[in-house]
């Protein structure tokens, strides 16, 4: 697609950019707060002011965990009790309920300790990032589903992927506001307060930006809210409700729903193991999620101004700008990525690009690591910084946007809140997991961190290759079928030299399928209907 092209496609698709863009402002919060603890608990001004500089190192790793971590923990059961919420509340009312919430804990987070004690302080700040935190899971178990659900297929993981670059984004302002406050506020508590007070901003923004976006059309149909659905699709084509894009679409979505309407939770929960295809669809997203938190992207977020002098780079503010400008490697990659690869190149030769860089960058640092455990600069040392931003690059080219990507394409249509907040509530699981126990293993196993982070993504990159297919280019509708028959066929087929392993097996064509599943509908709501009434009589189906 040429440069002409490309304006032309975002003037007919602005509307559903501008969606994504919304929505995905709730990203923002992670980001932010994923950058900004780090630069805080490294402040003297914050270790003093709550007593940390007082503790032993072991002591301090330990309440360095807690306090990055408590926010993730507010997340994972954020995200449990948005797939607990009875669905008539669709995806758009939850989103803004959790913009609210994060907001509320933001500002308990900024007051924290004024009028009290260290022990009152710590306990307040521990409340606010926990009811920050369950406000930000709850955003990121809906976002990827409402942006899936309300794009069009063409720039589906183009819009889902802006889930990433926001996040970046907020990830690198936040670093910023952690140096210029280290460099430009004097000593005192104003300087770790400034950080929080100013991630209230994102939570505004993303309160007004969603105020005039549609429902998701999927989420219309699932309520028997046919007009309101097309014209949703309307809006984010720039079409008419009469368009046959949106009626196709529409007839589509309400096929892959019938007798699916209104479908409990804890009913959802239970249809993701009615069949194989069923739970493999369901388990994927929470599997993609699990792997981006154990490429080790968050160890290094959060704690990457200790991660710098122990490359070599002393000084609080030095270090606070070589994490500023680890941002930037960040926005600008995964911006690039987004915007290039993800629908260009497809989404698993990017996990792959991504997860293969990432094990070879944290192999090195690791070996660095353990052959040098000085602090003192040296030629080797510039090597590791330099692995350290492409190590960044690489997550943003496979595993920072294209999980999200994943999962919220691969989630079946009528269970997929329970299984995006089963993925979410994994995901924040064990980034409370990966941030809590970080501080000790730098501290007590050391090179052994950055070892094991890269054998994870070695492993990762491998079942992407043999297990994971392309999903570009097919409808939600249609992306069921990769999964039904001949997946690990469909991998290798679309893998770089993956057709060796298969000699001359090929996997059916989806159209093909898509054709033969056409005429099981037919009979399925035929039979459908016939249960329906035979259940209305008082018999036994």
């Amino acid at each position: 697609m040429g440069y002409r092209e490309e304006l032309d496609n975002l003037s007919q698709y602005r509307n559903a950019y501008a969606l994504a863009i919304s929505a995905s402002m709730g990203s923002v919060f992670y980001g932010w707060d994923t950058g900004l603890i780090g630069g805080v608990l490294s402040l003297s001004s914050f270790q003093q002011y709550f007593g940390i500089d007082q503790l032993s190192a072991t002591a301090q790793a330990n309440l360095n965990g807690n306090i990055a971590s408590v926010l993730q923990a507010g997340c994972f059961f954020g995200a449990l009790f948005t797939g607990c919420m009875p669905g008539r509340f669709g995806r758009k009312i939850p989103l803004i309920i959790s913009g609210l919430i994060y907001l509320i804990g933001s500002i308990i987070q900024t007051v924290s300790g004024i009028g009290s004690s260290q022990v009152v302080a710590l306990r307040v700040l521990y409340f606010g990032r926990f009811l920050g935190g369950f406000g930000l899971g709850m955003s990121t178990a809906l976002i990827p589903s409402y942006v899936s659900e309300s794009t069009p297929k063409s720039i589906r993981g183009r819009c889902t992927g802006m889930i990433q670059v926001l996040n970046n984004i907020g990830m690198m302002l936040s670093f910023w506001v952690n140096y210029s406050s280290s460099l430009h506020l004097p000593f005192g508590e104003m300087q770790w307060r400034m950080p929080f007070a100013v991630q209230v901003v994102p939570g505004v923004l993303f309160i007004l930006f969603m105020l005039p976006q549609p429902e998701s059309p999927r989420c219309l149909v699932e309520q028997e809210r046919y007009d309101e659905a097309a014209r949703s699709l309307a809006y984010t084509t720039r079409s008419t409700i009469n368009d046959k894009a949106v009626v196709a679409v529409l007839e589509e979505i309400k096929a892959d729903l019938a007798g699916k309407q209104k479908t409990s939770v804890w009913k959802q929960f239970r249809m993701m193991g009615e069949s194989k295809t069923m739970a493999l669809q369901a388990f994927i997203p929470s599997l993609v999620m699990l792997f981006q938190q154990w490429t080790g992207s968050n160890a290094i977020n959060y704690f990457s101004p200790e991660i710098f002098a122990e490359l070599g780079i002393t000084g609080n503010s030095t270090g606070l700008f070589a994490t500023g400008i680890y941002g930037v490697v960040k926005v600008v990659t995964v911006t690039t990525t987004v915007v290039f690869a993800v629908e260009r190149v497809g989404r698993k030769t990017c996990l792959l690009i991504g997860g293969l860089g990432q094990g070879f960058m944290m192999l090195w640092i690791g070996g660095y690591s353990a052959l040098h455990p000085q602090t003192t600069m040296v030629p080797a040392s510039y090597v590791s910084v330099v692995a350290v931003y492409l190590y960044a690059a690489f997550y943003c080219i496979g595993f920072g946007p294209n999980p999200w990507v994943v999962a919220g394409e691969v989630a079946p249509n009528h269970v997929r809140k329970a299984a995006m907040s089963l993925a979410m509530g994994m995901n924040w699981l064990f980034a409370f997991v990966i941030s809590r126990v970080t501080p000790n293993m730098l501290e007590e196993i050391k090179y052994g961190t950055f070892l094991l982070f890269g054998m994870c993504c070695m492993l990762m990159s491998a079942w992407v290759y043999f297990c994971l297919p392309e999903t570009k280019g097919y409808a939600l509708e249609d992306i069921r079928f990769l999964f039904e028959k001949d997946m690990f066929v469909r991998a290798l087929e679309d893998a770089p030299g993956g057709r060796i392993f298969l000699g001359g097996r090929r996997s059916t064509p989806v159209t093909d399928m898509r054709k033969a599943a056409g005429d099981d509908i037919v009979v399925r709501s035929s039979n459908e209907k016939l249960d329906e009434e035979r259940v209305e009589h008082g018999q036994v189906v």
